[in-house]
């Protein structure tokens, strides 16, 4: 398998400049390289074309998924900007949802709060079609802590990768404000939408 790196049309955005895109993009495009470095080693040991000490291997298992995970978080990511900026729709299934979900604080003032939360990693929302409802959860490090079986409705990178060549640590607040302006709803309104 060789993972393609995806494009994403993205308009001007406000409060993300093109340069701090452009960074964050090559960061993405990174961990697909890395996804597919892996696998080429791991399926050469697997041919055994190559040898490498069993440890060794484990450790690039291990990796795999911290890179490919990185990857298609940051599709999640991205994806979300395409299409220009949409408000959420007042009376569709996701607003429905994050009312009985969160009340009059609402999904947007839940996602601030959460992003808020000390240190790096994302807010992730989900949809728990099982249980009818939405999670939202702060996760540290991308391969670690998703909520399994949970499909991703939204990801919001909260790495410095994502903001520091606009925003310093302590304005973090105003990249997630930017973040939120930009976002197309839409998107989000799908995923939840299609997810199983």
């Amino acid at each position: 398998m060789v993972y393609q790196i995806k494009t994403f049309n993205l308009l001007a955005l406000e409060g993300i400049s093109e340069k701090q895109i452009q960074a964050h993009v090559a960061l993405y495009e990174g961990y697909v390289k890395h996804v597919n470095l892996i696998g080429e080693k791991l399926a050469a040991v697997r041919a055994g074309t190559l040898e490498l000490d069993p440890y060794i291997a484990s450790e690039l298992r291990r990796r795999f998924a911290f890179e490919f995970n990185g990857a298609r978080m940051h599709e999640y990511y991205f994806s979300q900007f395409e299409g220009g900026a949409k408000r959420m729709n007042a009376s569709g299934a996701l607003t429905v949802a994050a009312s009985a979900k969160y009340g009059n604080q609402g999904l947007i003032a839940h996602i601030k709060e959460v992003a808020l939360t000390r240190g790096i990693g994302w807010v992730v929302v989900y949809a728990d079609k099982q249980c009818n409802t939405l999670m939202t959860s702060f996760i540290s490090d991308h391969e670690i802590g998703q909520l399994a079986g949970l499909p991703i409705i939204l990801a919001l990178d909260l790495w410095e990768h994502a903001y520091m060549v606009d925003y310093v640590p302590a304005e973090k607040k105003n990249y997630v404000d930017a973040f939120l302006s930009n976002l197309n709803w839409s998107v989000v309104e799908t995923r939840f939408e299609t997810a199983k």
